[in-house]
């Protein structure tokens, strides 16, 4: 039997990042992941690199060089004839990145002496696990450790109404293996994946149909923000039917048939040549053998961590999207650095109110900290400051007037509680954000902060001073 210092059960952001860190600091690691590839070839890098964060950009942006072919480059003086849209190698391209990133952190174990077991773990308590060996799940191999990180992961929702048959009806990680451009495209569920899938595919040709259930478009973005969004959306051509209630989806193997409630209570229906089913992601726990060792789970079925991400188990860790909060890989690195420092002594510094967001459509969506609704709500005093991309020289440049920078702060103290944005490359932009909330930052020191000229963060800065009203170009 192998013993370790450390085993982790999971090599997505959270796990690898989680036992190289161990690795460094002088642990003796195991990581362990059962995620194969298509061909039954066992993976790292989990969710995120194989079939989330990292396929979407790659077909994001390649989708968005296409459109801007098709539709922006004569603006510029460049006139180009008979595009073309090769659908199998843009999905090459993708694969090939998956492959490189995913090789990358066999490299990165092989460095830091990381012991990578491709195998499904199952907790057996007191530092023992049974690792079941993948891809033929045939042999149980036995593994000890002094302590454990759980970082499991999350997996698509799936819902009995709309039974997945990885044709017709699919998931998110159907959706980014069409071999062919559907004409048209239901995609339910107006969150993050749905609005960047369904821009992948109606800038590939798709007439593409968004189906939620709530009132609101992204209800964890500011208001003025999303109202903008909701606007550039139906302007690319996405149809988002806000309020309304799908009931059930059929499929005969060619088509899908959508019936749903819409905002004012009629009864309808769709007919698809592809349905993606998006509507939120749930906790992998699945044969950890939780309740066999006395796991704690809350009633949505996420581990239950304090502060620390410690468990109800001795020893026993969990991060990332395992244990609910914002479902995002930068946030379980950082969980996983945390567990491993602190398992040597280490202070370790985590700030969940400084964790920035992104939505990679066109333009993009970014935000850190909280929204002036929910900060009003809350009974608490603020100022804002706003200032539109239309009236930044270098979007002018670029051709790109959508979208605007909103900060809030706090009206006595002008301590910034949040920036929310829509715009070109916001998600670059939001990380100067990010640290001055971790400084504390008030709007005034972003404003007595030279931006270059011309330059994007000129929005941010603007916006800083719009704050106090002393904006100077609107």
């Amino acid at each position: 039997m192998d013993h370790f210092d450390v085993a982790v059960i999971g090599a997505g952001p959270g796990g690898y990042v989680a036992a190289i860190r161990c690795a460094q600091l002088g642990l003796k690691t195991v990581c362990i992941d059962s995620l194969c590839d298509d061909k039954e070839k066992p993976v790292l890098g989990g969710t995120c690199l194989n079939v989330g964060c990292i396929p979407s950009k790659a077909l994001l942006d390649s989708s968005e060089r296409y459109h801007n072919v098709q539709k922006h480059l004569d603006t510029h003086g460049i006139a180009v004839d008979g595009v073309t849209l090769d659908l199998k190698k843009m999905m090459g391209r993708k694969d090939k990145l998956i492959k490189t990133l995913t090789g990358g952190i066999q490299l990165l174990f092989r460095k830091n002496e990381v012991t990578w077991m491709a195998g499904h773990a199952r907790l057996l308590g007191e530092g023992k696990l049974d690792v079941t060996l993948m891809p033929k799940q045939e042999e149980t191999v036995p593994v000890t450790a002094t302590h454990i990180i759980i970082a499991s992961g999350s997996k698509p929702i799936d819902l009995p109404s709309m039974p997945l048959n990885h044709h017709t009806i699919v998931d998110s990680t159907g959706a980014l293996s069409f071999d062919e451009v559907p004409e048209s495209l239901g995609i339910i569920g107006a969150g993050v994946i749905g609005l960047e899938l369904g821009s992948v595919w109606r800038r590939l040709g798709s007439d593409v149909v968004v189906l939620e259930a709530t009132e609101t478009l992204l209800p964890m973005v500011d208001k003025d923000i999303v109202r903008q969004a909701e606007g550039q959306f139906r302007k690319q051509g996405l149809d988002v039917l806000l309020g309304t209630k799908v009931t059930a989806a059929s499929s005969d193997g060619k088509q899908v048939t959508v019936r749903y409630t819409s905002a004012g209570g009629e009864e309808k229906s769709l007919l698809l040549d592809k349905l993606v089913v998006a509507v939120g992601r749930r906790p992998n726990t699945e044969g950890l053998n939780a309740d066999g060792v006395g796991l704690k789970l809350d009633e949505r079925g996420f581990v239950v961590v304090d502060e620390f991400c410690k468990t109800n188990l001795p020893n026993v860790y969990a991060i990332g999207d395992v244990v609910g909060g914002a479902m995002l890989a930068h946030k379980a690195s950082e969980e996983g650095v945390a567990v491993a420092e602190r398992l040597v002594g280490k202070s370790a510094h985590l700030n969940y109110q400084t964790i920035p967001s992104v939505i990679y459509t066109w333009p993009e969506i970014a935000w850190v900290g909280e929204t002036e609704q929910a900060l009003k709500a809350s009974g608490r005093e603020v100022k804002t400051g706003s200032f539109p991309f239309a009236a930044s020289g270098r979007a002018r440049a670029m051709e790109e007037f959508s979208g605007q920078v909103k900060m809030i702060s706090d009206a006595k103290t002008d301590e910034i509680l949040g920036v929310h944005m829509m715009g070109p490359n916001v998600s670059e932009l939001v990380g100067e954000v990010v640290l001055a909330m971790e400084y504390k930052a008030s709007s005034e020191d972003i404003a007595c902060t030279i931006h270059a000229h011309p330059t994007l963060s000129e929005a941010l800065h603007e916006a800083a001073l719009a704050v106090d009203n002393r904006a100077i170009h609107v």
